[in-house]
Parts: C-alpha cells; sequence; structure tokens
C-alpha cells in the first residue's frame, strides 16, 4: 500500500462561512497503480491532488504515504516527504527558459545534494526514457509543447519519486503530443511506477487503469478500466531504467 486516506474532509472557511471541499474520502493506492480523477469543476479533485502531494493538510482525517502518517506534518517536514517521494508534473511545464533541457532535469537534484556529474548523468538517462536524448543541450523555446512537457516528466524521474501526481498534464497539448505523453506514462507505470492523473478528459482517463470520480467533494465512484486504450510509444524511448 503506498497511500491511505482514512475520513478525510478539507474544509475552508471565510469569514462565517464554511465550504467542505472534501467531505469523509477513504482512499486506497497500491504501488504501480495508474489512476485517473475525474469530475467536474469544484468537485475536490485538485483539493484532493494537493493534499496527496502534501501541499496542504487535510482539516481532520488521517493520510498515510508509504505507511507515515503525514497529515498533521509541519510545513517543513512535508517540504521533506515531498522531497523524498513525491513527483510533481503540472499543465504548464514549469521550465526555466534560460536553462537547457538538461539543465532543467538536473536542477532539482542539487537541493538533494547530488554531486554535479552524477546530476548530469542521472539528467540524460531521464531525457533518454522520455525520447529527448537528442534535444538535451535546447532551451524550452526552442522545443514543442510535447517536448517541454516530456522534459517536465523526465525532471520528474531523475529524483526517482515513489509517486507521480500528473495534474491535466496533456491540457495544454495538441492531440499528438498528448497521445505521446500518455504512451510515456503507460510505459513508466509498466515498468513499476505509481501514477495519479486529476483530469477532466474521459478519454485520458481511460488510458489509466482505475478512475476515481468526485462531485461536490464527495467520491462518487471507483471503477476498474478493463481494457485501458493504448497510446504511442515514441520510436526513440529508451527502456525505464532509473
Amino acid at each position: 500500500m503506498l497511500l491511505k486516506i482514512k475520513n478525510l474532509q478539507k474544509i475552508y472557511a471565510t469569514g462565517d462561512i464554511s465550504v467542505a471541499a472534501l467531505q469523509d474520502i477513504n482512499l486506497e493506492v497500491d504501488k504501480g497503480e495508474f489512476v485517473a480523477i475525474m469530475g467536474p469543476s469544484g468537485s475536490g479533485k485538485s483539493t484532493l491532488m494537493n493534499l496527496l502531494g502534501c501541499l496542504d493538510s487535510p482539516t481532520s482525517g488521517q493520510y498515510f504515504l508509504a505507511g507515515d502518517d503525514v497529515s498533521r506534518k509541519s510545513d517543513d517536514e512535508l517540504a521533506e516527504v515531498r522531497n523524498q517521494y513525491i513527483g510533481f508534473i503540472f499543465q504548464s511545464f514549469n521550465l526555466l527558459p534560460k536553462l537547457s533541457a538538461l539543465e532543467n532535469v538536473a536542477l532539482p537534484l542539487i537541493y538533494r545534494g547530488v554531486h554535479s556529474k552524477e546530476r548530469l548523468i542521472k539528467a540524460r538517462q531521464a531525457l533518454a526514457v522520455v525520447g529527448l536524448e537528442d534535444r538535451v543541450h535546447h532551451l524550452p523555446t526552442e522545443l514543442s509543447g510535447g517536448q517541454q512537457q516530456r522534459v517536465a516528466i523526465a525532471r520528474v524521474l531523475a529524483g526517482e519519486p515513489e509517486l507521480i501526481l500528473a495534474d491535466e498534464p496533456t491540457g495544454a497539448l495538441d492531440s499528438r503530443s498528448g497521445a505521446e505523453v500518455l504512451g510515456i506514462f503507460q510505459s513508466l507505470n509498466k515498468n513499476g511506477k505509481t501514477i495519479v492523473i486529476v483530469t477532466h478528459d474521459e478519454q485520458i482517463a481511460l488510458h489509466t487503469k482505475r478512475i476515481i470520480r468526485f462531485k461536490d467533494g464527495m467520491m462518487q465512484s471507483d471503477e476498474i478500466v478493463k481494457q485501458p486504450l493504448l497510446a504511442k510509444v515514441l520510436d526513440n524511448q529508451k527502456a525505464v531504467n532509473l
């Protein structure tokens, strides 16, 4: 069991008004699962992503990550958990424009104390995994949107996280680039990576193995995808060896 949520609630208070963003959520995700979180705007899925990523703490209830109750940890302790266990992928890529693909991927490893030579080796390996070993010295502006998102995925992989959280990772991409990103996720999952995607797109969710639907802060359903759609696999994508 990689993560477990018990009776979790998140309430936001503004003056005398309280809004329950999440109500009585119970959820388990095993290591190696590929899960989609779905729901309309305001359903609570983004709030759940923030809690799963230790970017916020629940109002009540418990969240266990790799067996550790992270529900009541301090901000500094949560930062350490994120650094050790979690990799984030966002719709907007969040690459530094003046750094090359290689430098963008290697940058977070500086904060982990990884030696410069090892950082570059890990970064090159991660870029090879997403099929960009021939673009290591390109700036983000010299890459397509799909390639930029693949750099963002490589940046996560270089840190070897236990859990990958992706928030609308194909939202800014055309259909072909989106399919390539989904193919990378499926390949990573096939090799044991645990991935949770937040999406509003049913077709994206059908590429995963499990769909959890939210509405009005509550879980509506939790279903297995019997025959996940298969996405494009990049011709130059290397086997996962991180």
